[in-house]
């Protein structure tokens, strides 16, 4: 039988990770960790506040949302984590094998609005080329069918419909509810998370300085992405 140690203790660094980070309140987050050779991942238990999380509270499930280790309920958004593995890993071939969730105040602000975050600064293009995408609301229908697993849908659906590629662009606001964001591993899926809603936080800073605040220019985003992502990049050690 499999050992899911490992992938039950990146989950858990990744999810007491949340609380250190400010993302959230109380149990408003989520961290899934998965392991694409064994098409499985650990998520946080439903309910459970982070100072109490203990390694073995982390649960396994399997990509049909089927629990293969664990006595506790996994995280309600679960199922769209599955769908988000799914399809941008499993289906998509990309290196996505962290997820997170949370209710962070700036991010969600954006959401609420359901607006996307301009490109306002390099540090926004340190990290992807675009704005932060935010998806429409989910619909009535899709709301009373399976919330969770629709919303996993939804966002997939409009990576496929805006022709975004999940490994360049990690991040996204859910119209109304809240931000996801992923990376090559739980931890990285954290520092996703953060980043995200550090420069949410700084542009709404900048349109409350200047309401006419410009998108940074093409050839400065290219430049300050390209210094960190693909073949000749060179912030760093290598």
């Amino acid at each position: 039988m499999p050992s899911y140690k490992t992938l039950k203790e990146q989950a858990w660094a990744a999810n007491r990770e949340i609380p250190e980070r400010g993302l959230a309140l109380y149990t408003w987050g989520n961290v899934s960790a998965f392991d694409p050779g064994l098409a499985v991942f650990a998520i946080k238990p439903s309910g459970v506040p982070y100072t109490d999380l203990q390694v073995e509270d982390m649960v396994v499930v399997d990509l049909e949302g089927k629990i293969i280790e664990g006595k506790l309920n996994p995280s309600s958004d679960m199922p769209t984590h599955r769908a988000l593995y799914r399809e941008f890993t499993v289906e998509g071939g990309n290196p996505v094998y962290g997820i997170i969730h949370t209710h962070s105040t700036y991010a969600v602000s954006w959401a609420q609005a359901c607006r996307p975050i301009p490109l306002f600064g390099t540090t926004h293009a340190d990290h992807i080329q675009t704005s932060v995408p935010c998806t429409p609301y989910l619909s009535e229908e899709a709301v009373l069918r399976n919330y969770e697993l629709e919303t996993g849908n939804l966002i997939t659906d409009f990576f496929k419909s805006e022709k975004l590629n999940a490994a360049e662009v990690t991040m996204v606001l859910v119209g109304g509810h809240g931000p996801f964001a992923w990376g090559s591993s739980a931890e990285k899926a954290v520092y996703n998370g953060a980043v995200l809603e550090e420069i949410a936080r700084m542009a709404m800073l900048t349109l409350q300085i200047s309401p006419d605040a410009t998108p940074l220019p093409e050839y400065i985003i290219k430049k300050h992405y390209l210094r960190k992502h693909g073949p000749g990049a060179y912030y760093g050690q290598r």
